[in-house]
């Protein structure tokens, strides 16, 4: 699949603009929908059993269903026809595959969509969408209908009937073959079918997602249901965690393996792209990618569980990344952000023809933060490797090699301001939090060749390390009001220093860190939810204000945790949990009105919640 930057051939019909209330549905919230995936993509089920996000092939290819974005953007809609109805969401027990039940007057249906995954690294794997609408109870007649947009809704398909169960779809170089156990319509811009299902009885549908010259294979619905669910019981039966929140964090698991290119062993931040910061606003960013932040804490959080494949595959990435020299003098010898394949993301463009989420506009493609030097990120990923190397099998000797040399450039550039944490579109500022993740990624290079007995200049790491301690210490800290400041000579805070004693460059109980906290607490801290800064007293770069952030939220309970407060910890995650979608999972924000804000489901907010469970759990028990 070519990247969201690149053109594509249209083969296929201009698609032509579609009211909402054609399509019968009005659009559904953030939070109301499950992820199912196949360790190549994902795609977003509505409760009202809708697909409305599908990439085909990989995370960051053009959307074949969009209605996210646009109601005319594609989609696939199932639902049961007569009678009013209720509907609920569950996954089955410990897996991906997503049930969407319907309760009507006159029987109970069920639709169960997942992508197959019957092994891992499986050399034979085949992506397809597989719905299977089954009949509970009752009687209940059922439609299906199936829109399918390729290139972000831009393209209708051309439709071939190579039998009337079996249609192929083709638009430029994309192929997607359908294989139904009922006959489908062929309409000018959707397929459709509809059923009468009695008790027992089920229908089948199959979007398989098909390379060049194969053919559409034939399908055994439920033999494959029955696997994939094995293959996902096997899988986190691996986790080492059995403590008081485990559905929550197993939950997570799962979100974060799905979150995981198995091909490469890229771990991208969230399946989506532009799901908005706040209703109406500019926040609306394209997260499809491979932060190396966020993947660090990623790769901490598989550890901490004792998923040690999937860490071992992101360090082989990561260990390309290190050698590939793909930075430069203006973001350093790492980009903060590469796509799956650890190219650079495709350029930050804007997508007119979609509407957005909510009216929220610009739908945007690629990231130019990809542009940005944010020296935190060497710390993050640092950390994570002193952890792989103390966990699991180690790292290479070319790996250390590697990092040595990012180190060194490390203590030329550390004095640079940058872009932050949050990756402001402003100018760069002497970031409080930069600082710190530099003096991480210095202190745990030492930590790491003294344990080894690996090679560095540890007199010259040593020295920058002390520089960069008493830097922080003298320009971040401010008297008068008690905390270390989001910035050297700034008045604002910023929520990410609730890693200082996570990262361990405070004791949990030093007085400037009790100060700080309660200094956090008053600007940062609503009920629990904390905001990454604040943002009424200073610039980022953008207009309007924001959701509280839900990773910040779970650094909260941790630093709660490590001060010995574990009652205020406890509540705090308890609410936290609260602010979960209906099938524990957590979009980036939580807005005024406890909505769920921005791209969905978010690794950040999912790692941190495994941490914040695991060490309350350690200190409760």
């Amino acid at each position: 699949m070519g990247s969201p930057g690149r053109a594509r051939p249209r083969r296929g019909r201009v698609a032509a603009a579609v009211s909402p209330a054609e399509h019968g549905h009005a659009q559904a919230e953030i939070a109301d929908h499950g992820v199912i995936g196949d360790l190549r993509t994902c795609a977003l089920v509505s409760t009202e059993a809708t697909i409305d996000w599908f990439c085909a092939g990989r995370f960051d290819a053009p959307s074949v269903f969009g209605g996210l974005l646009d109601p005319d953007a594609g989609s696939w809609r199932t639902w049961v026809v007569d009678g009013h109805t209720r509907t609920t969401q569950f996954y089955l027990p410990d897996s991906a595959i997503l049930v969407t039940r319907f309760l009507t007057e006159d029987g109970v249906a069920e639709v169960h969509d997942f992508f197959p995954v019957e092994r891992a690294h499986d050399p034979d794997h085949r992506q397809r969408i597989v719905r299977r609408i089954m009949a509970v109870r009752g009687t209940v007649r059922v439609r299906t209908e199936l829109r399918a947009r390729p290139d972000y809704g831009r393209v209708v398909p051309d439709v071939e009937v190579l039998a009337p169960r079996r249609l192929l779809l083709t638009s430029g170089d994309l192929r997607l073959g359908l294989s139904a156990s009922h006959d489908v319509e062929v309409g000018d811009d959707v397929l459709s079918a509809e059923c009468v299902l009695r008790a027992g009885e089920e229908a089948r549908f199959s979007l398989h997602v098909l390379e060049d010259g194969a053919d559409l294979p034939d399908d055994d619905v439920t033999d494959e249901l029955d696997r994939t669910a094995r293959y996902w019981r096997g899988w986190l039966a691996q986790s080492t965690y059995r403590g008081r929140w485990r559905e929550m964090v197993d939950r997570s698991a799962i979100t974060l393996k799905l979150l995981t290119h198995e091909p490469s062993g890229a771990i991208v931040a969230a399946p989506t792209t532009s799901l908005p910061e706040e209703i109406g606003g500019e926040r609306n960013w394209d997260y499809r990618y491979v932060w190396i932040r966020d993947a660090a804490f990623s790769l901490y959080a598989l550890l901490r569980l004792g998923f040690t494949d999937e860490a071992e595959s992101f360090m082989r990435w990561l260990s390309e990344r290190l050698g590939d020299d793909q930075g430069n003098d203006d973001v350093g010898p790492l980009r903060n952000l590469y796509d799956i394949d650890g190219g650079v993301p495709a350029e930050e463009h804007e997508l007119d023809h979609l509407r957005g989420y909510a009216d929220s506009r610009p739908v945007r493609v690629g990231n130019a933060a990809a542009e940005q030097l944010q020296l935190d990120i060497y710390g993050e990923l640092i950390d994570s490797v002193y952890l792989f190397n103390k966990y699991s099998a180690g790292i290479s000797l070319d790996a250390w090699s590697d990092l040595t040399r990012v180190v060194e450039w490390l203590i030329e550039n550390w004095e640079r301001p940058d872009a932050g944490m949050w990756e402001i579109r402003d100018d760069p500022r002497p970031h409080t939090v930069s600082r710190l993740m530099c003096w991480v990624a210095i202190e745990r290079m030492m930590r790491t060749a003294r344990q080894r007995g690996l090679p560095g200049d540890l007199t010259r790491w040593g020295e920058a390390r002390d520089a960069i301690q008493r830097r922080i210490v003298e320009e971040c800290w401010d008297d008068e009001v008690g905390a270390f400041m989001s910035a050297e000579g700034a008045d604002t805070v910023d929520a990410g220093v609730l890693l200082m004693p996570l990262v361990k460059f405070l004791a949990p109980n030093d007085p400037r860190w009790l100060s700080t906290l309660r200094v956090l607490e008053e600007r940062l801290v609503s009920d629990s939810l904390v905001f990454r800064y604040d943002l009424g007293h200073t610039t980022d770069g953008l207009d309007g204000p924001e959701g509280t952030f839900s990773l910040c939220s779970f650094w909260y309970v941790e630093a709660l945790t490590r001060a010995g407060r574990l009652d205020d910890a406890r509540l705090a995650l308890e609410k936290m949990f609260t602010y979960a979608n209906h099938l524990g999972l957590y979009a980036e924000q939580v807005g005024l009105t406890g909505d769920q804000l921005g791209n969905f489901p978010q690794a950040f907010t999912h790692l941190s919640l495994i941490s914040a469970a695991m060490n309350l759990d350690r200190r409760l028990t």
